[in-house]
């Protein structure tokens, strides 16, 4: 039950949640923390704050303190790889990363969950990589009491073991890249596929195995794959023939390796050619020209799903046409983008 009190009446009452105050470009945050005592010196300040009235709270057996929902709603979201702040400001909890790696999102779940209107969640967006102590969401009850029913409902929702945020390690990728193409098998042009490969895997603390060239001939193709393979590599990259070109016998290459589950195009620009395949359980990506043109591709959407263990089929594809469209803008800002999203 609430009822309220003038605040010039106040003194000496207890604050039952936190006041915010906000000082535009200096200052948001609690002026008056939950459980403080009000002082005669603390009116003018709630005044200045527009509180003309202050709350007296009973709380009933059915009701809940926003403070108390926000700590079972964190421990109801938040899954491996993730941790919460155990004391509430303003009402929320912030839920974060508790290692590096993938954050995946129940976004199914997570829709039921904000359905239920009195309570909410906000998250990063799924397949976003995140760092140890990085804020991946944050949850709250919407009023200051609830009812406890509400709560259990929003408990319910989550998975009794994934829960609804996740973060997932990455492994550490020893990668067999195979480059193709006449020109760079000849030596007629330097390749510039390398470099930015072993930029891009080193960041996420994999690396390449070996490198091996080899020319626009399936069976030198798929003889190159399997010395990688045979080398131990656990991720197998081949770089270009991935277009409509007659030369472009790479993916035939692929499929002479012994390759399964093999899925070629995708609703994403840059890397509509891209290719996604197995052999043997080891993933295989092709990789379009396109990735050592452009910063960002679809490559960079995939191989961190790849590395944190995550099947990706055609309908996973084919739902990354929506946000799969690049700006291209002048200065790249990705992941601080929609790309992807």
């Amino acid at each position: 039950m609430k009822t309220t009190i003038p605040v010039d009446e106040a003194i000496g009452l207890v604050l039952p949640h936190d006041i915010t105050e906000i000082r535009r470009g200096e200052f948001k945050g609690a002026a008056f923390k939950k459980g403080h005592i009000i002082r005669a010196e603390d009116i003018p300040h709630l005044k200045r704050l527009g509180k003309e009235r202050i709350y007296l709270l009973k709380l009933g057996p059915t009701d809940i303190h926003e403070n108390e929902a926000a700590i079972r709603l964190a421990a109801a979201l938040a899954g491996p790889g993730t941790t919460y702040s155990k004391e509430p400001v303003e009402g929320k909890l912030n839920i974060l990363a508790a290692r590096d790696g993938l954050l995946c999102i129940d976004t199914e779940a997570l829709f039921r969950f904000n359905l239920l209107a009195e309570v909410m969640c906000a998250t990063l967006h799924s397949d976003t990589l995140v760092r140890k102590g990085e804020q991946v969401a944050a949850t709250r009850l919407i009023p200051l009491v609830g009812k406890r029913a509400l709560i259990e409902e929003a408990e319910r929702i989550a998975p009794r073991n994934d829960k609804i945020i996740q973060v997932l390690p990455l492994r550490r990728a020893r990668v067999g890249l195979v480059i193709t193409g006449n020109e760079v098998y000849s030596g007629r042009i330097q390749d510039g596929f390398e470099q930015v490969l072993r930029d891009k895997l080193a960041g996420l603390d994999s690396e390449i195995l070996m490198v091996r060239l080899a020319p626009d001939n399936e069976e030198m193709i798929a003889a190159e794959i399997e010395n990688c393979l045979t080398a131990g590599a656990d991720l197998i990259i081949t770089t270009g023939g991935m277009s409509v070109d007659p030369d472009d016998v790479t993916q035939a290459g692929i499929r002479l390796a012994g390759a399964t589950d093999m899925l070629y195009g995708t609703p994403v620009l840059p890397g509509a050619m891209f290719l996604l395949a197995t052999i043997n359980n080891v993933p295989v990506l092709g990789l379009p020209a396109c990735a050592m043109f452009h910063r960002i591709t679809v490559f960079d959407l995939i191989l961190p799903r790849i590395l944190a263990g995550q099947p990706i089929d055609r309908q996973d594809l084919a739902r990354m046409g929506h946000g799969g469209l690049c700006r291209n803008c002048k200065t790249c800002r990705y992941p601080v983008c929609d790309f992807g999203r």
